[in-house]
């Protein structure tokens, strides 16, 4: 077990910590027992990661003296849905989990989400630990309290504010994700360096493949894409202002996603990928950032393998109308205006709030209509 980097979270009385390291899930079970003596433990896990790292998960709890149930999903999207958070909820009330015990999400973000939005609600609140297994869920779901389920009008619609007691990240878990997992993973770690840091994002440029392939690199990125996420949630927890600069790129990929189905033709992190493609080439058609700029960062997407344009969703591209519709359902919709996280270059990204929609549809019209990446006109060879 290497040493952990440990990043604060300060947010008062509901401050917490995020430990970074390889091996730190055999440290779970004393690190539980110290934050909370006497505590049972329910662990809220899916079918692929239960066969991966549950029985570590329950060893570490049971040699300190924890007794832990386990509540299974199935994998993927679907599971953050009314059907599933009920079966949760249920299952949590007939194991007698009290107020004074502890949830465990051990898992991606969709077990991040799903168990700490239930943790909100049973018995009017239990304390959570995030245990992420996904390089998404490290550097970003586990991070910051945000908990939610989808609806089918779109995701992450019903949810709560409610932040955990602990991080704990393992980055020897993601040593047993698929490459594709972890390039949606690595998409949000790029986000970090597009919104708001642009001597890390040419960092990532020089190292991506270190952190891909496992070197000191990764517990690095991790770490700082942490350390930015953290300072941004302490200075504005509930989204009020600068948070919503971590939705770089969501508002067209969270609707992307509620196109696909929230299925496996297009993860996550690669939604956010084409997401914040589209963002970067709309701020600088509209001569917010120099088009090199978008040029630069849809390359450096490119060459990680994440895709950048709508055309390269698996099964076809959604009509302009059903697009709109979706954008329409963002959270960050205000009075039925438009806001979106726009940039004025890398590191730059800005809250654009009341952006026409004329203009976006007809962005939108001219890229789903001939089929081309962002950026199809830039030179990024």
């Amino acid at each position: 077990m290497s040493e952990a980097t440990t990043v604060h979270v300060a947010l008062g009385a509901r401050a917490y910590d995020i430990l970074i390291g390889r091996g730190l899930l055999a440290s779970l079970g004393p690190r539980t027992a110290a934050l909370k003596p006497g505590a049972k433990a329910a662990i809220i896990t899916d079918e692929t990661v239960a066969k991966l790292h549950l029985a570590a998960a329950r060893a570490s709890l049971s040699a300190a003296g924890i007794s832990a149930v386990d509540i299974i999903v199935p994998p993927g999207e679907s599971s953050k849905s009314f059907p599933s958070f009920e079966r949760v909820c249920e299952a949590l009330i007939e194991a007698r989990i009290e107020r004074g015990d502890v949830v465990i999400a051990l898992g991606g973000g969709v077990v991040g989400d799903l168990a700490g939005f239930a943790a909100s609600v049973l018995r009017r609140g239990v304390d959570y630990i995030q245990v992420p297994t996904t390089l998404l869920a490290q550097v970003d779901s586990s991070v910051g309290g945000k908990t939610a389920i989808d609806s089918r009008h779109g995701k992450n619609l019903v949810g709560a504010f409610y932040q955990p007691i602990l991080v704990v990240a393992d980055t020897a878990l993601l040593d047993t994700l698929s490459p594709r997992e972890f390039r949606a993973g690595y998409a949000e770690v790029a986000k970090y360096g597009l919104l708001g840091d642009a001597p890390f994002f040419e960092w990532l440029e020089k190292n991506a493949q270190g952190i891909f392939s496992g070197t000191s690199a990764r517990e690095y990125a991790v770490a700082k894409s942490c350390q930015m996420k953290a300072d941004i949630v302490a200075r504005d927890e509930r989204e009020n202002g600068d948070r919503a600069l971590l939705n770089l790129g969501h508002t067209f990929g969270h609707a992307l996603e509620a196109w696909a189905g929230y299925s496996d033709r297009l993860l996550h992190g690669e939604a956010i990928s084409i997401g914040m493609a589209l963002a970067l080439e709309f701020s600088a058609r509209h001569q917010l950032m120099r088009m090199s700029d978008a040029e630069r960062a849809v390359k450096h997407l490119q060459v990680s393998d994440l895709p950048t344009s709508v055309s390269q969703i698996r099964g076809g591209s959604p009509d302009v109308d059903t697009l709109m519709d979706l954008i329409a359902q963002d959270k960050k919709v205000k009075r039925g205006k438009l806001t979106f996280i726009l940039s004025r270059g890398i590191g730059a990204a800005f809250v654009a709030p009341d952006v026409d929609p004329r203009d976006v549809r007809a962005y939108m019209t001219e890229k789903l209509s001939a089929g081309k990446a962002p950026g199809a006109k830039m030179s990024v060879s």
